[in-house]
Order: C-alpha cells, then sequence, then structure tokens
C-alpha cells in the first residue's frame, strides 16, 4: 500500500469525431505513464472508444463500467490500479427533456458511478459523474437547465450523505457548473464535501471554436470529504493543459477539458 492516494478526472471528449480515436489513443498513452491509482474518465459517447481504453489501459487492471446501448451508461468509465471493492451506478432521476438539447445528455443516460475501494485500511468512495450540460450557459434556478441540475445535484448530494462518515468520499467529474455560483454553493453545503480547488479561477473548459469564450470556466471538479479525525495532506491541480503531439506529427490537446489530479497523503497528528 502507497503513503499517497492519486486521482485523476478527466472530461475526455469521446465524442463521433474524426481525430477522436488517436487523441484518445494518445490519452491513454499518457495515462498509463502516470502514477494515478484511480481514473474517472466521462463523456465517452461510443462503445468503439470504451473498447479502445480497455484494450490499452493495461496497468489498470481494474475497469469498470455500466454497460448501454451504444456507450458506457454516462459516458463514464473509471479506470483502478488498486482492488475495487463494491461497484454500481446510480442513473440520475431527471435528466432532462426529449424535446431539447438535453436529448444529447438523456442519450448518454446520465448518473453516477461509485466504486468502494480502501487505501491504508480507510474505505474509500468514489464518484465518476458528468452532471447535465448547461447549454445557454444559465445557471441561474429558474433556467431550464439549471432547474434539471440543481435535481442531479441534489441527489449527488443525497447519495454523499447516505455514505458513513467514516469513509473518505471523493465525488469527481464534469458537474458543468462554475466555480462560485448559487447551484456550485448550494451542492457543498447540502452534500458536506469540500472543493479541493476552492478559490481558484482557472477555466477546465476549453471552448471549441464557434463557442462563445464566457464559456470558459472552471466546471470540473475534484470534491472530498474526510472523516473528521482524519488528518490528511490534501493537493490537487490541473492537469493536460498543454497540447500533446498526436502520431508524432501533429500537436493537438487531448480534450476540450483540462483535467484535475488529486494526491492525499496521511498527516502526522
Amino acid at each position: 500500500m502507497t503513503d499517497s492516494f492519486s486521482l485523476l478526472t478527466l472530461n475526455c471528449f469521446g465524442g463521433y469525431l474524426p481525430n477522436t480515436s488517436r487523441r484518445l489513443l494518445t490519452l491513454t498513452q499518457e495515462l498509463e505513464c502516470r502514477s494515478d491509482e484511480i481514473v474517472c474518465l466521462q463523456e465517452i459517447q461510443l462503445n468503439r472508444y470504451l473498447r479502445l481504453f480497455q484494450k490499452a489501459s493495461g496497468s489498470f487492471p481494474q475497469q469498470f463500467h455500466e454497460p448501454y446501448l451504444h456507450c458506457p451508461k454516462g459516458g463514464l468509465l473509471t479506470l483502478s490500479r488498486t482492488t475495487i471493492k463494491k461497484r454500481q451506478f446510480i442513473p440520475y432521476s431527471e435528466r432532462g427533456f426529449w424535446f431539447t438539447p438535453m436529448f444529447m445528455d438523456r442519450l448518454l443516460y446520465k448518473g453516477m458511478l461509485i466504486a468502494h475501494l480502501e487505501w491504508d485500511g480507510l474505505p474509500v468512495t468514489v464518484i465518476n459523474t458528468h452532471v447535465l450540460a448547461n447549454y445557454v450557459g444559465d445557471w441561474e434556478r429558474h433556467g431550464m437547465y439549471a432547474r434539471v441540475e440543481e435535481k442531479q445535484l441534489h441527489q449527488l448530494a443525497e447519495t454523499v450523505q447516505g455514505i458513513s462518515s467514516e469513509t473518505i468520499v471523493i465525488a469527481a467529474g464534469d458537474f458543468n457548473i462554475p466555480r462560485g455560483g448559487n447551484l456550485y454553493r448550494d451542492f457543498l453545503m447540502l452534500s458536506g464535501l469540500s472543493d479541493t480547488l476552492a478559490g481558484d479561477s482557472r477555466p477546465t473548459h476549453r471552448p471549441p471554436l464557434g463557442v462563445p469564450a464566457r464559456y470558459a470556466l472552471p466546471l470540473d471538479y475534484i470534491f472530498i470529504r474526510t472523516p473528521a479525525n482524519l488528518s490528511l495532506h490534501i493537493e490537487c491541480d490541473l492537469c493536460f493543459t498543454t497540447r500533446q503531439w498526436l502520431n508524432g506529427n501533429r500537436q493537438e490537446y487531448l480534450s476540450d477539458h483540462n483535467g484535475l489530479s488529486l494526491r492525499i497523503r496521511r498527516q502526522a497528528i
């Protein structure tokens, strides 16, 4: 057992585009070179991309997803170098409306991919999730998208509250809400989680060409809750923020999102 626990999360932008397979293969190579125990991936929109990760991620013997028709449910995949003792997928009860752009999220069957494991004798629960996309950038509670996001975040908060207080809980993924807004503050209060990058204004979303720059916001998070009697040193930072070589002949970003990397260590009391 290592003296630290590390986790990475990334919305990998796994849509059906000409260069997706090449980009995701480069991502798997980068992940293989890192030392993260857990990798939480979102937005794997086709089973062919799921199979790419499964085949190329040889150093992650535990690979967890919920099967679905055309992709893993929620577009979620969790890779682990440590044993997952229990796993489950909980769909969001509210997943938006069919006759709106939300139908893209409904097709993914969004929810929570939950892995229960152990680190240094401590129970750890990792929740990999991807909350509804807010296609209009209106995050006030009266907005159509914000209302659905609020319901999903409430369900996630209730799930966290149902986990033993003796367990380290980590909720990671693309939450599609900006840091500091009403939905963000309400979620922290209801869930009891803490933001490992609280106050950091650096965007995690990199809007593609044609998307307004106002969407360049911190939308991806690693939230954590630790037992009251446990002293931990917690570090978190952005990763995959620069272009990478694809096939050795061109440079591209690995995703339209930056990743987040977490490391926790015990502290002497």
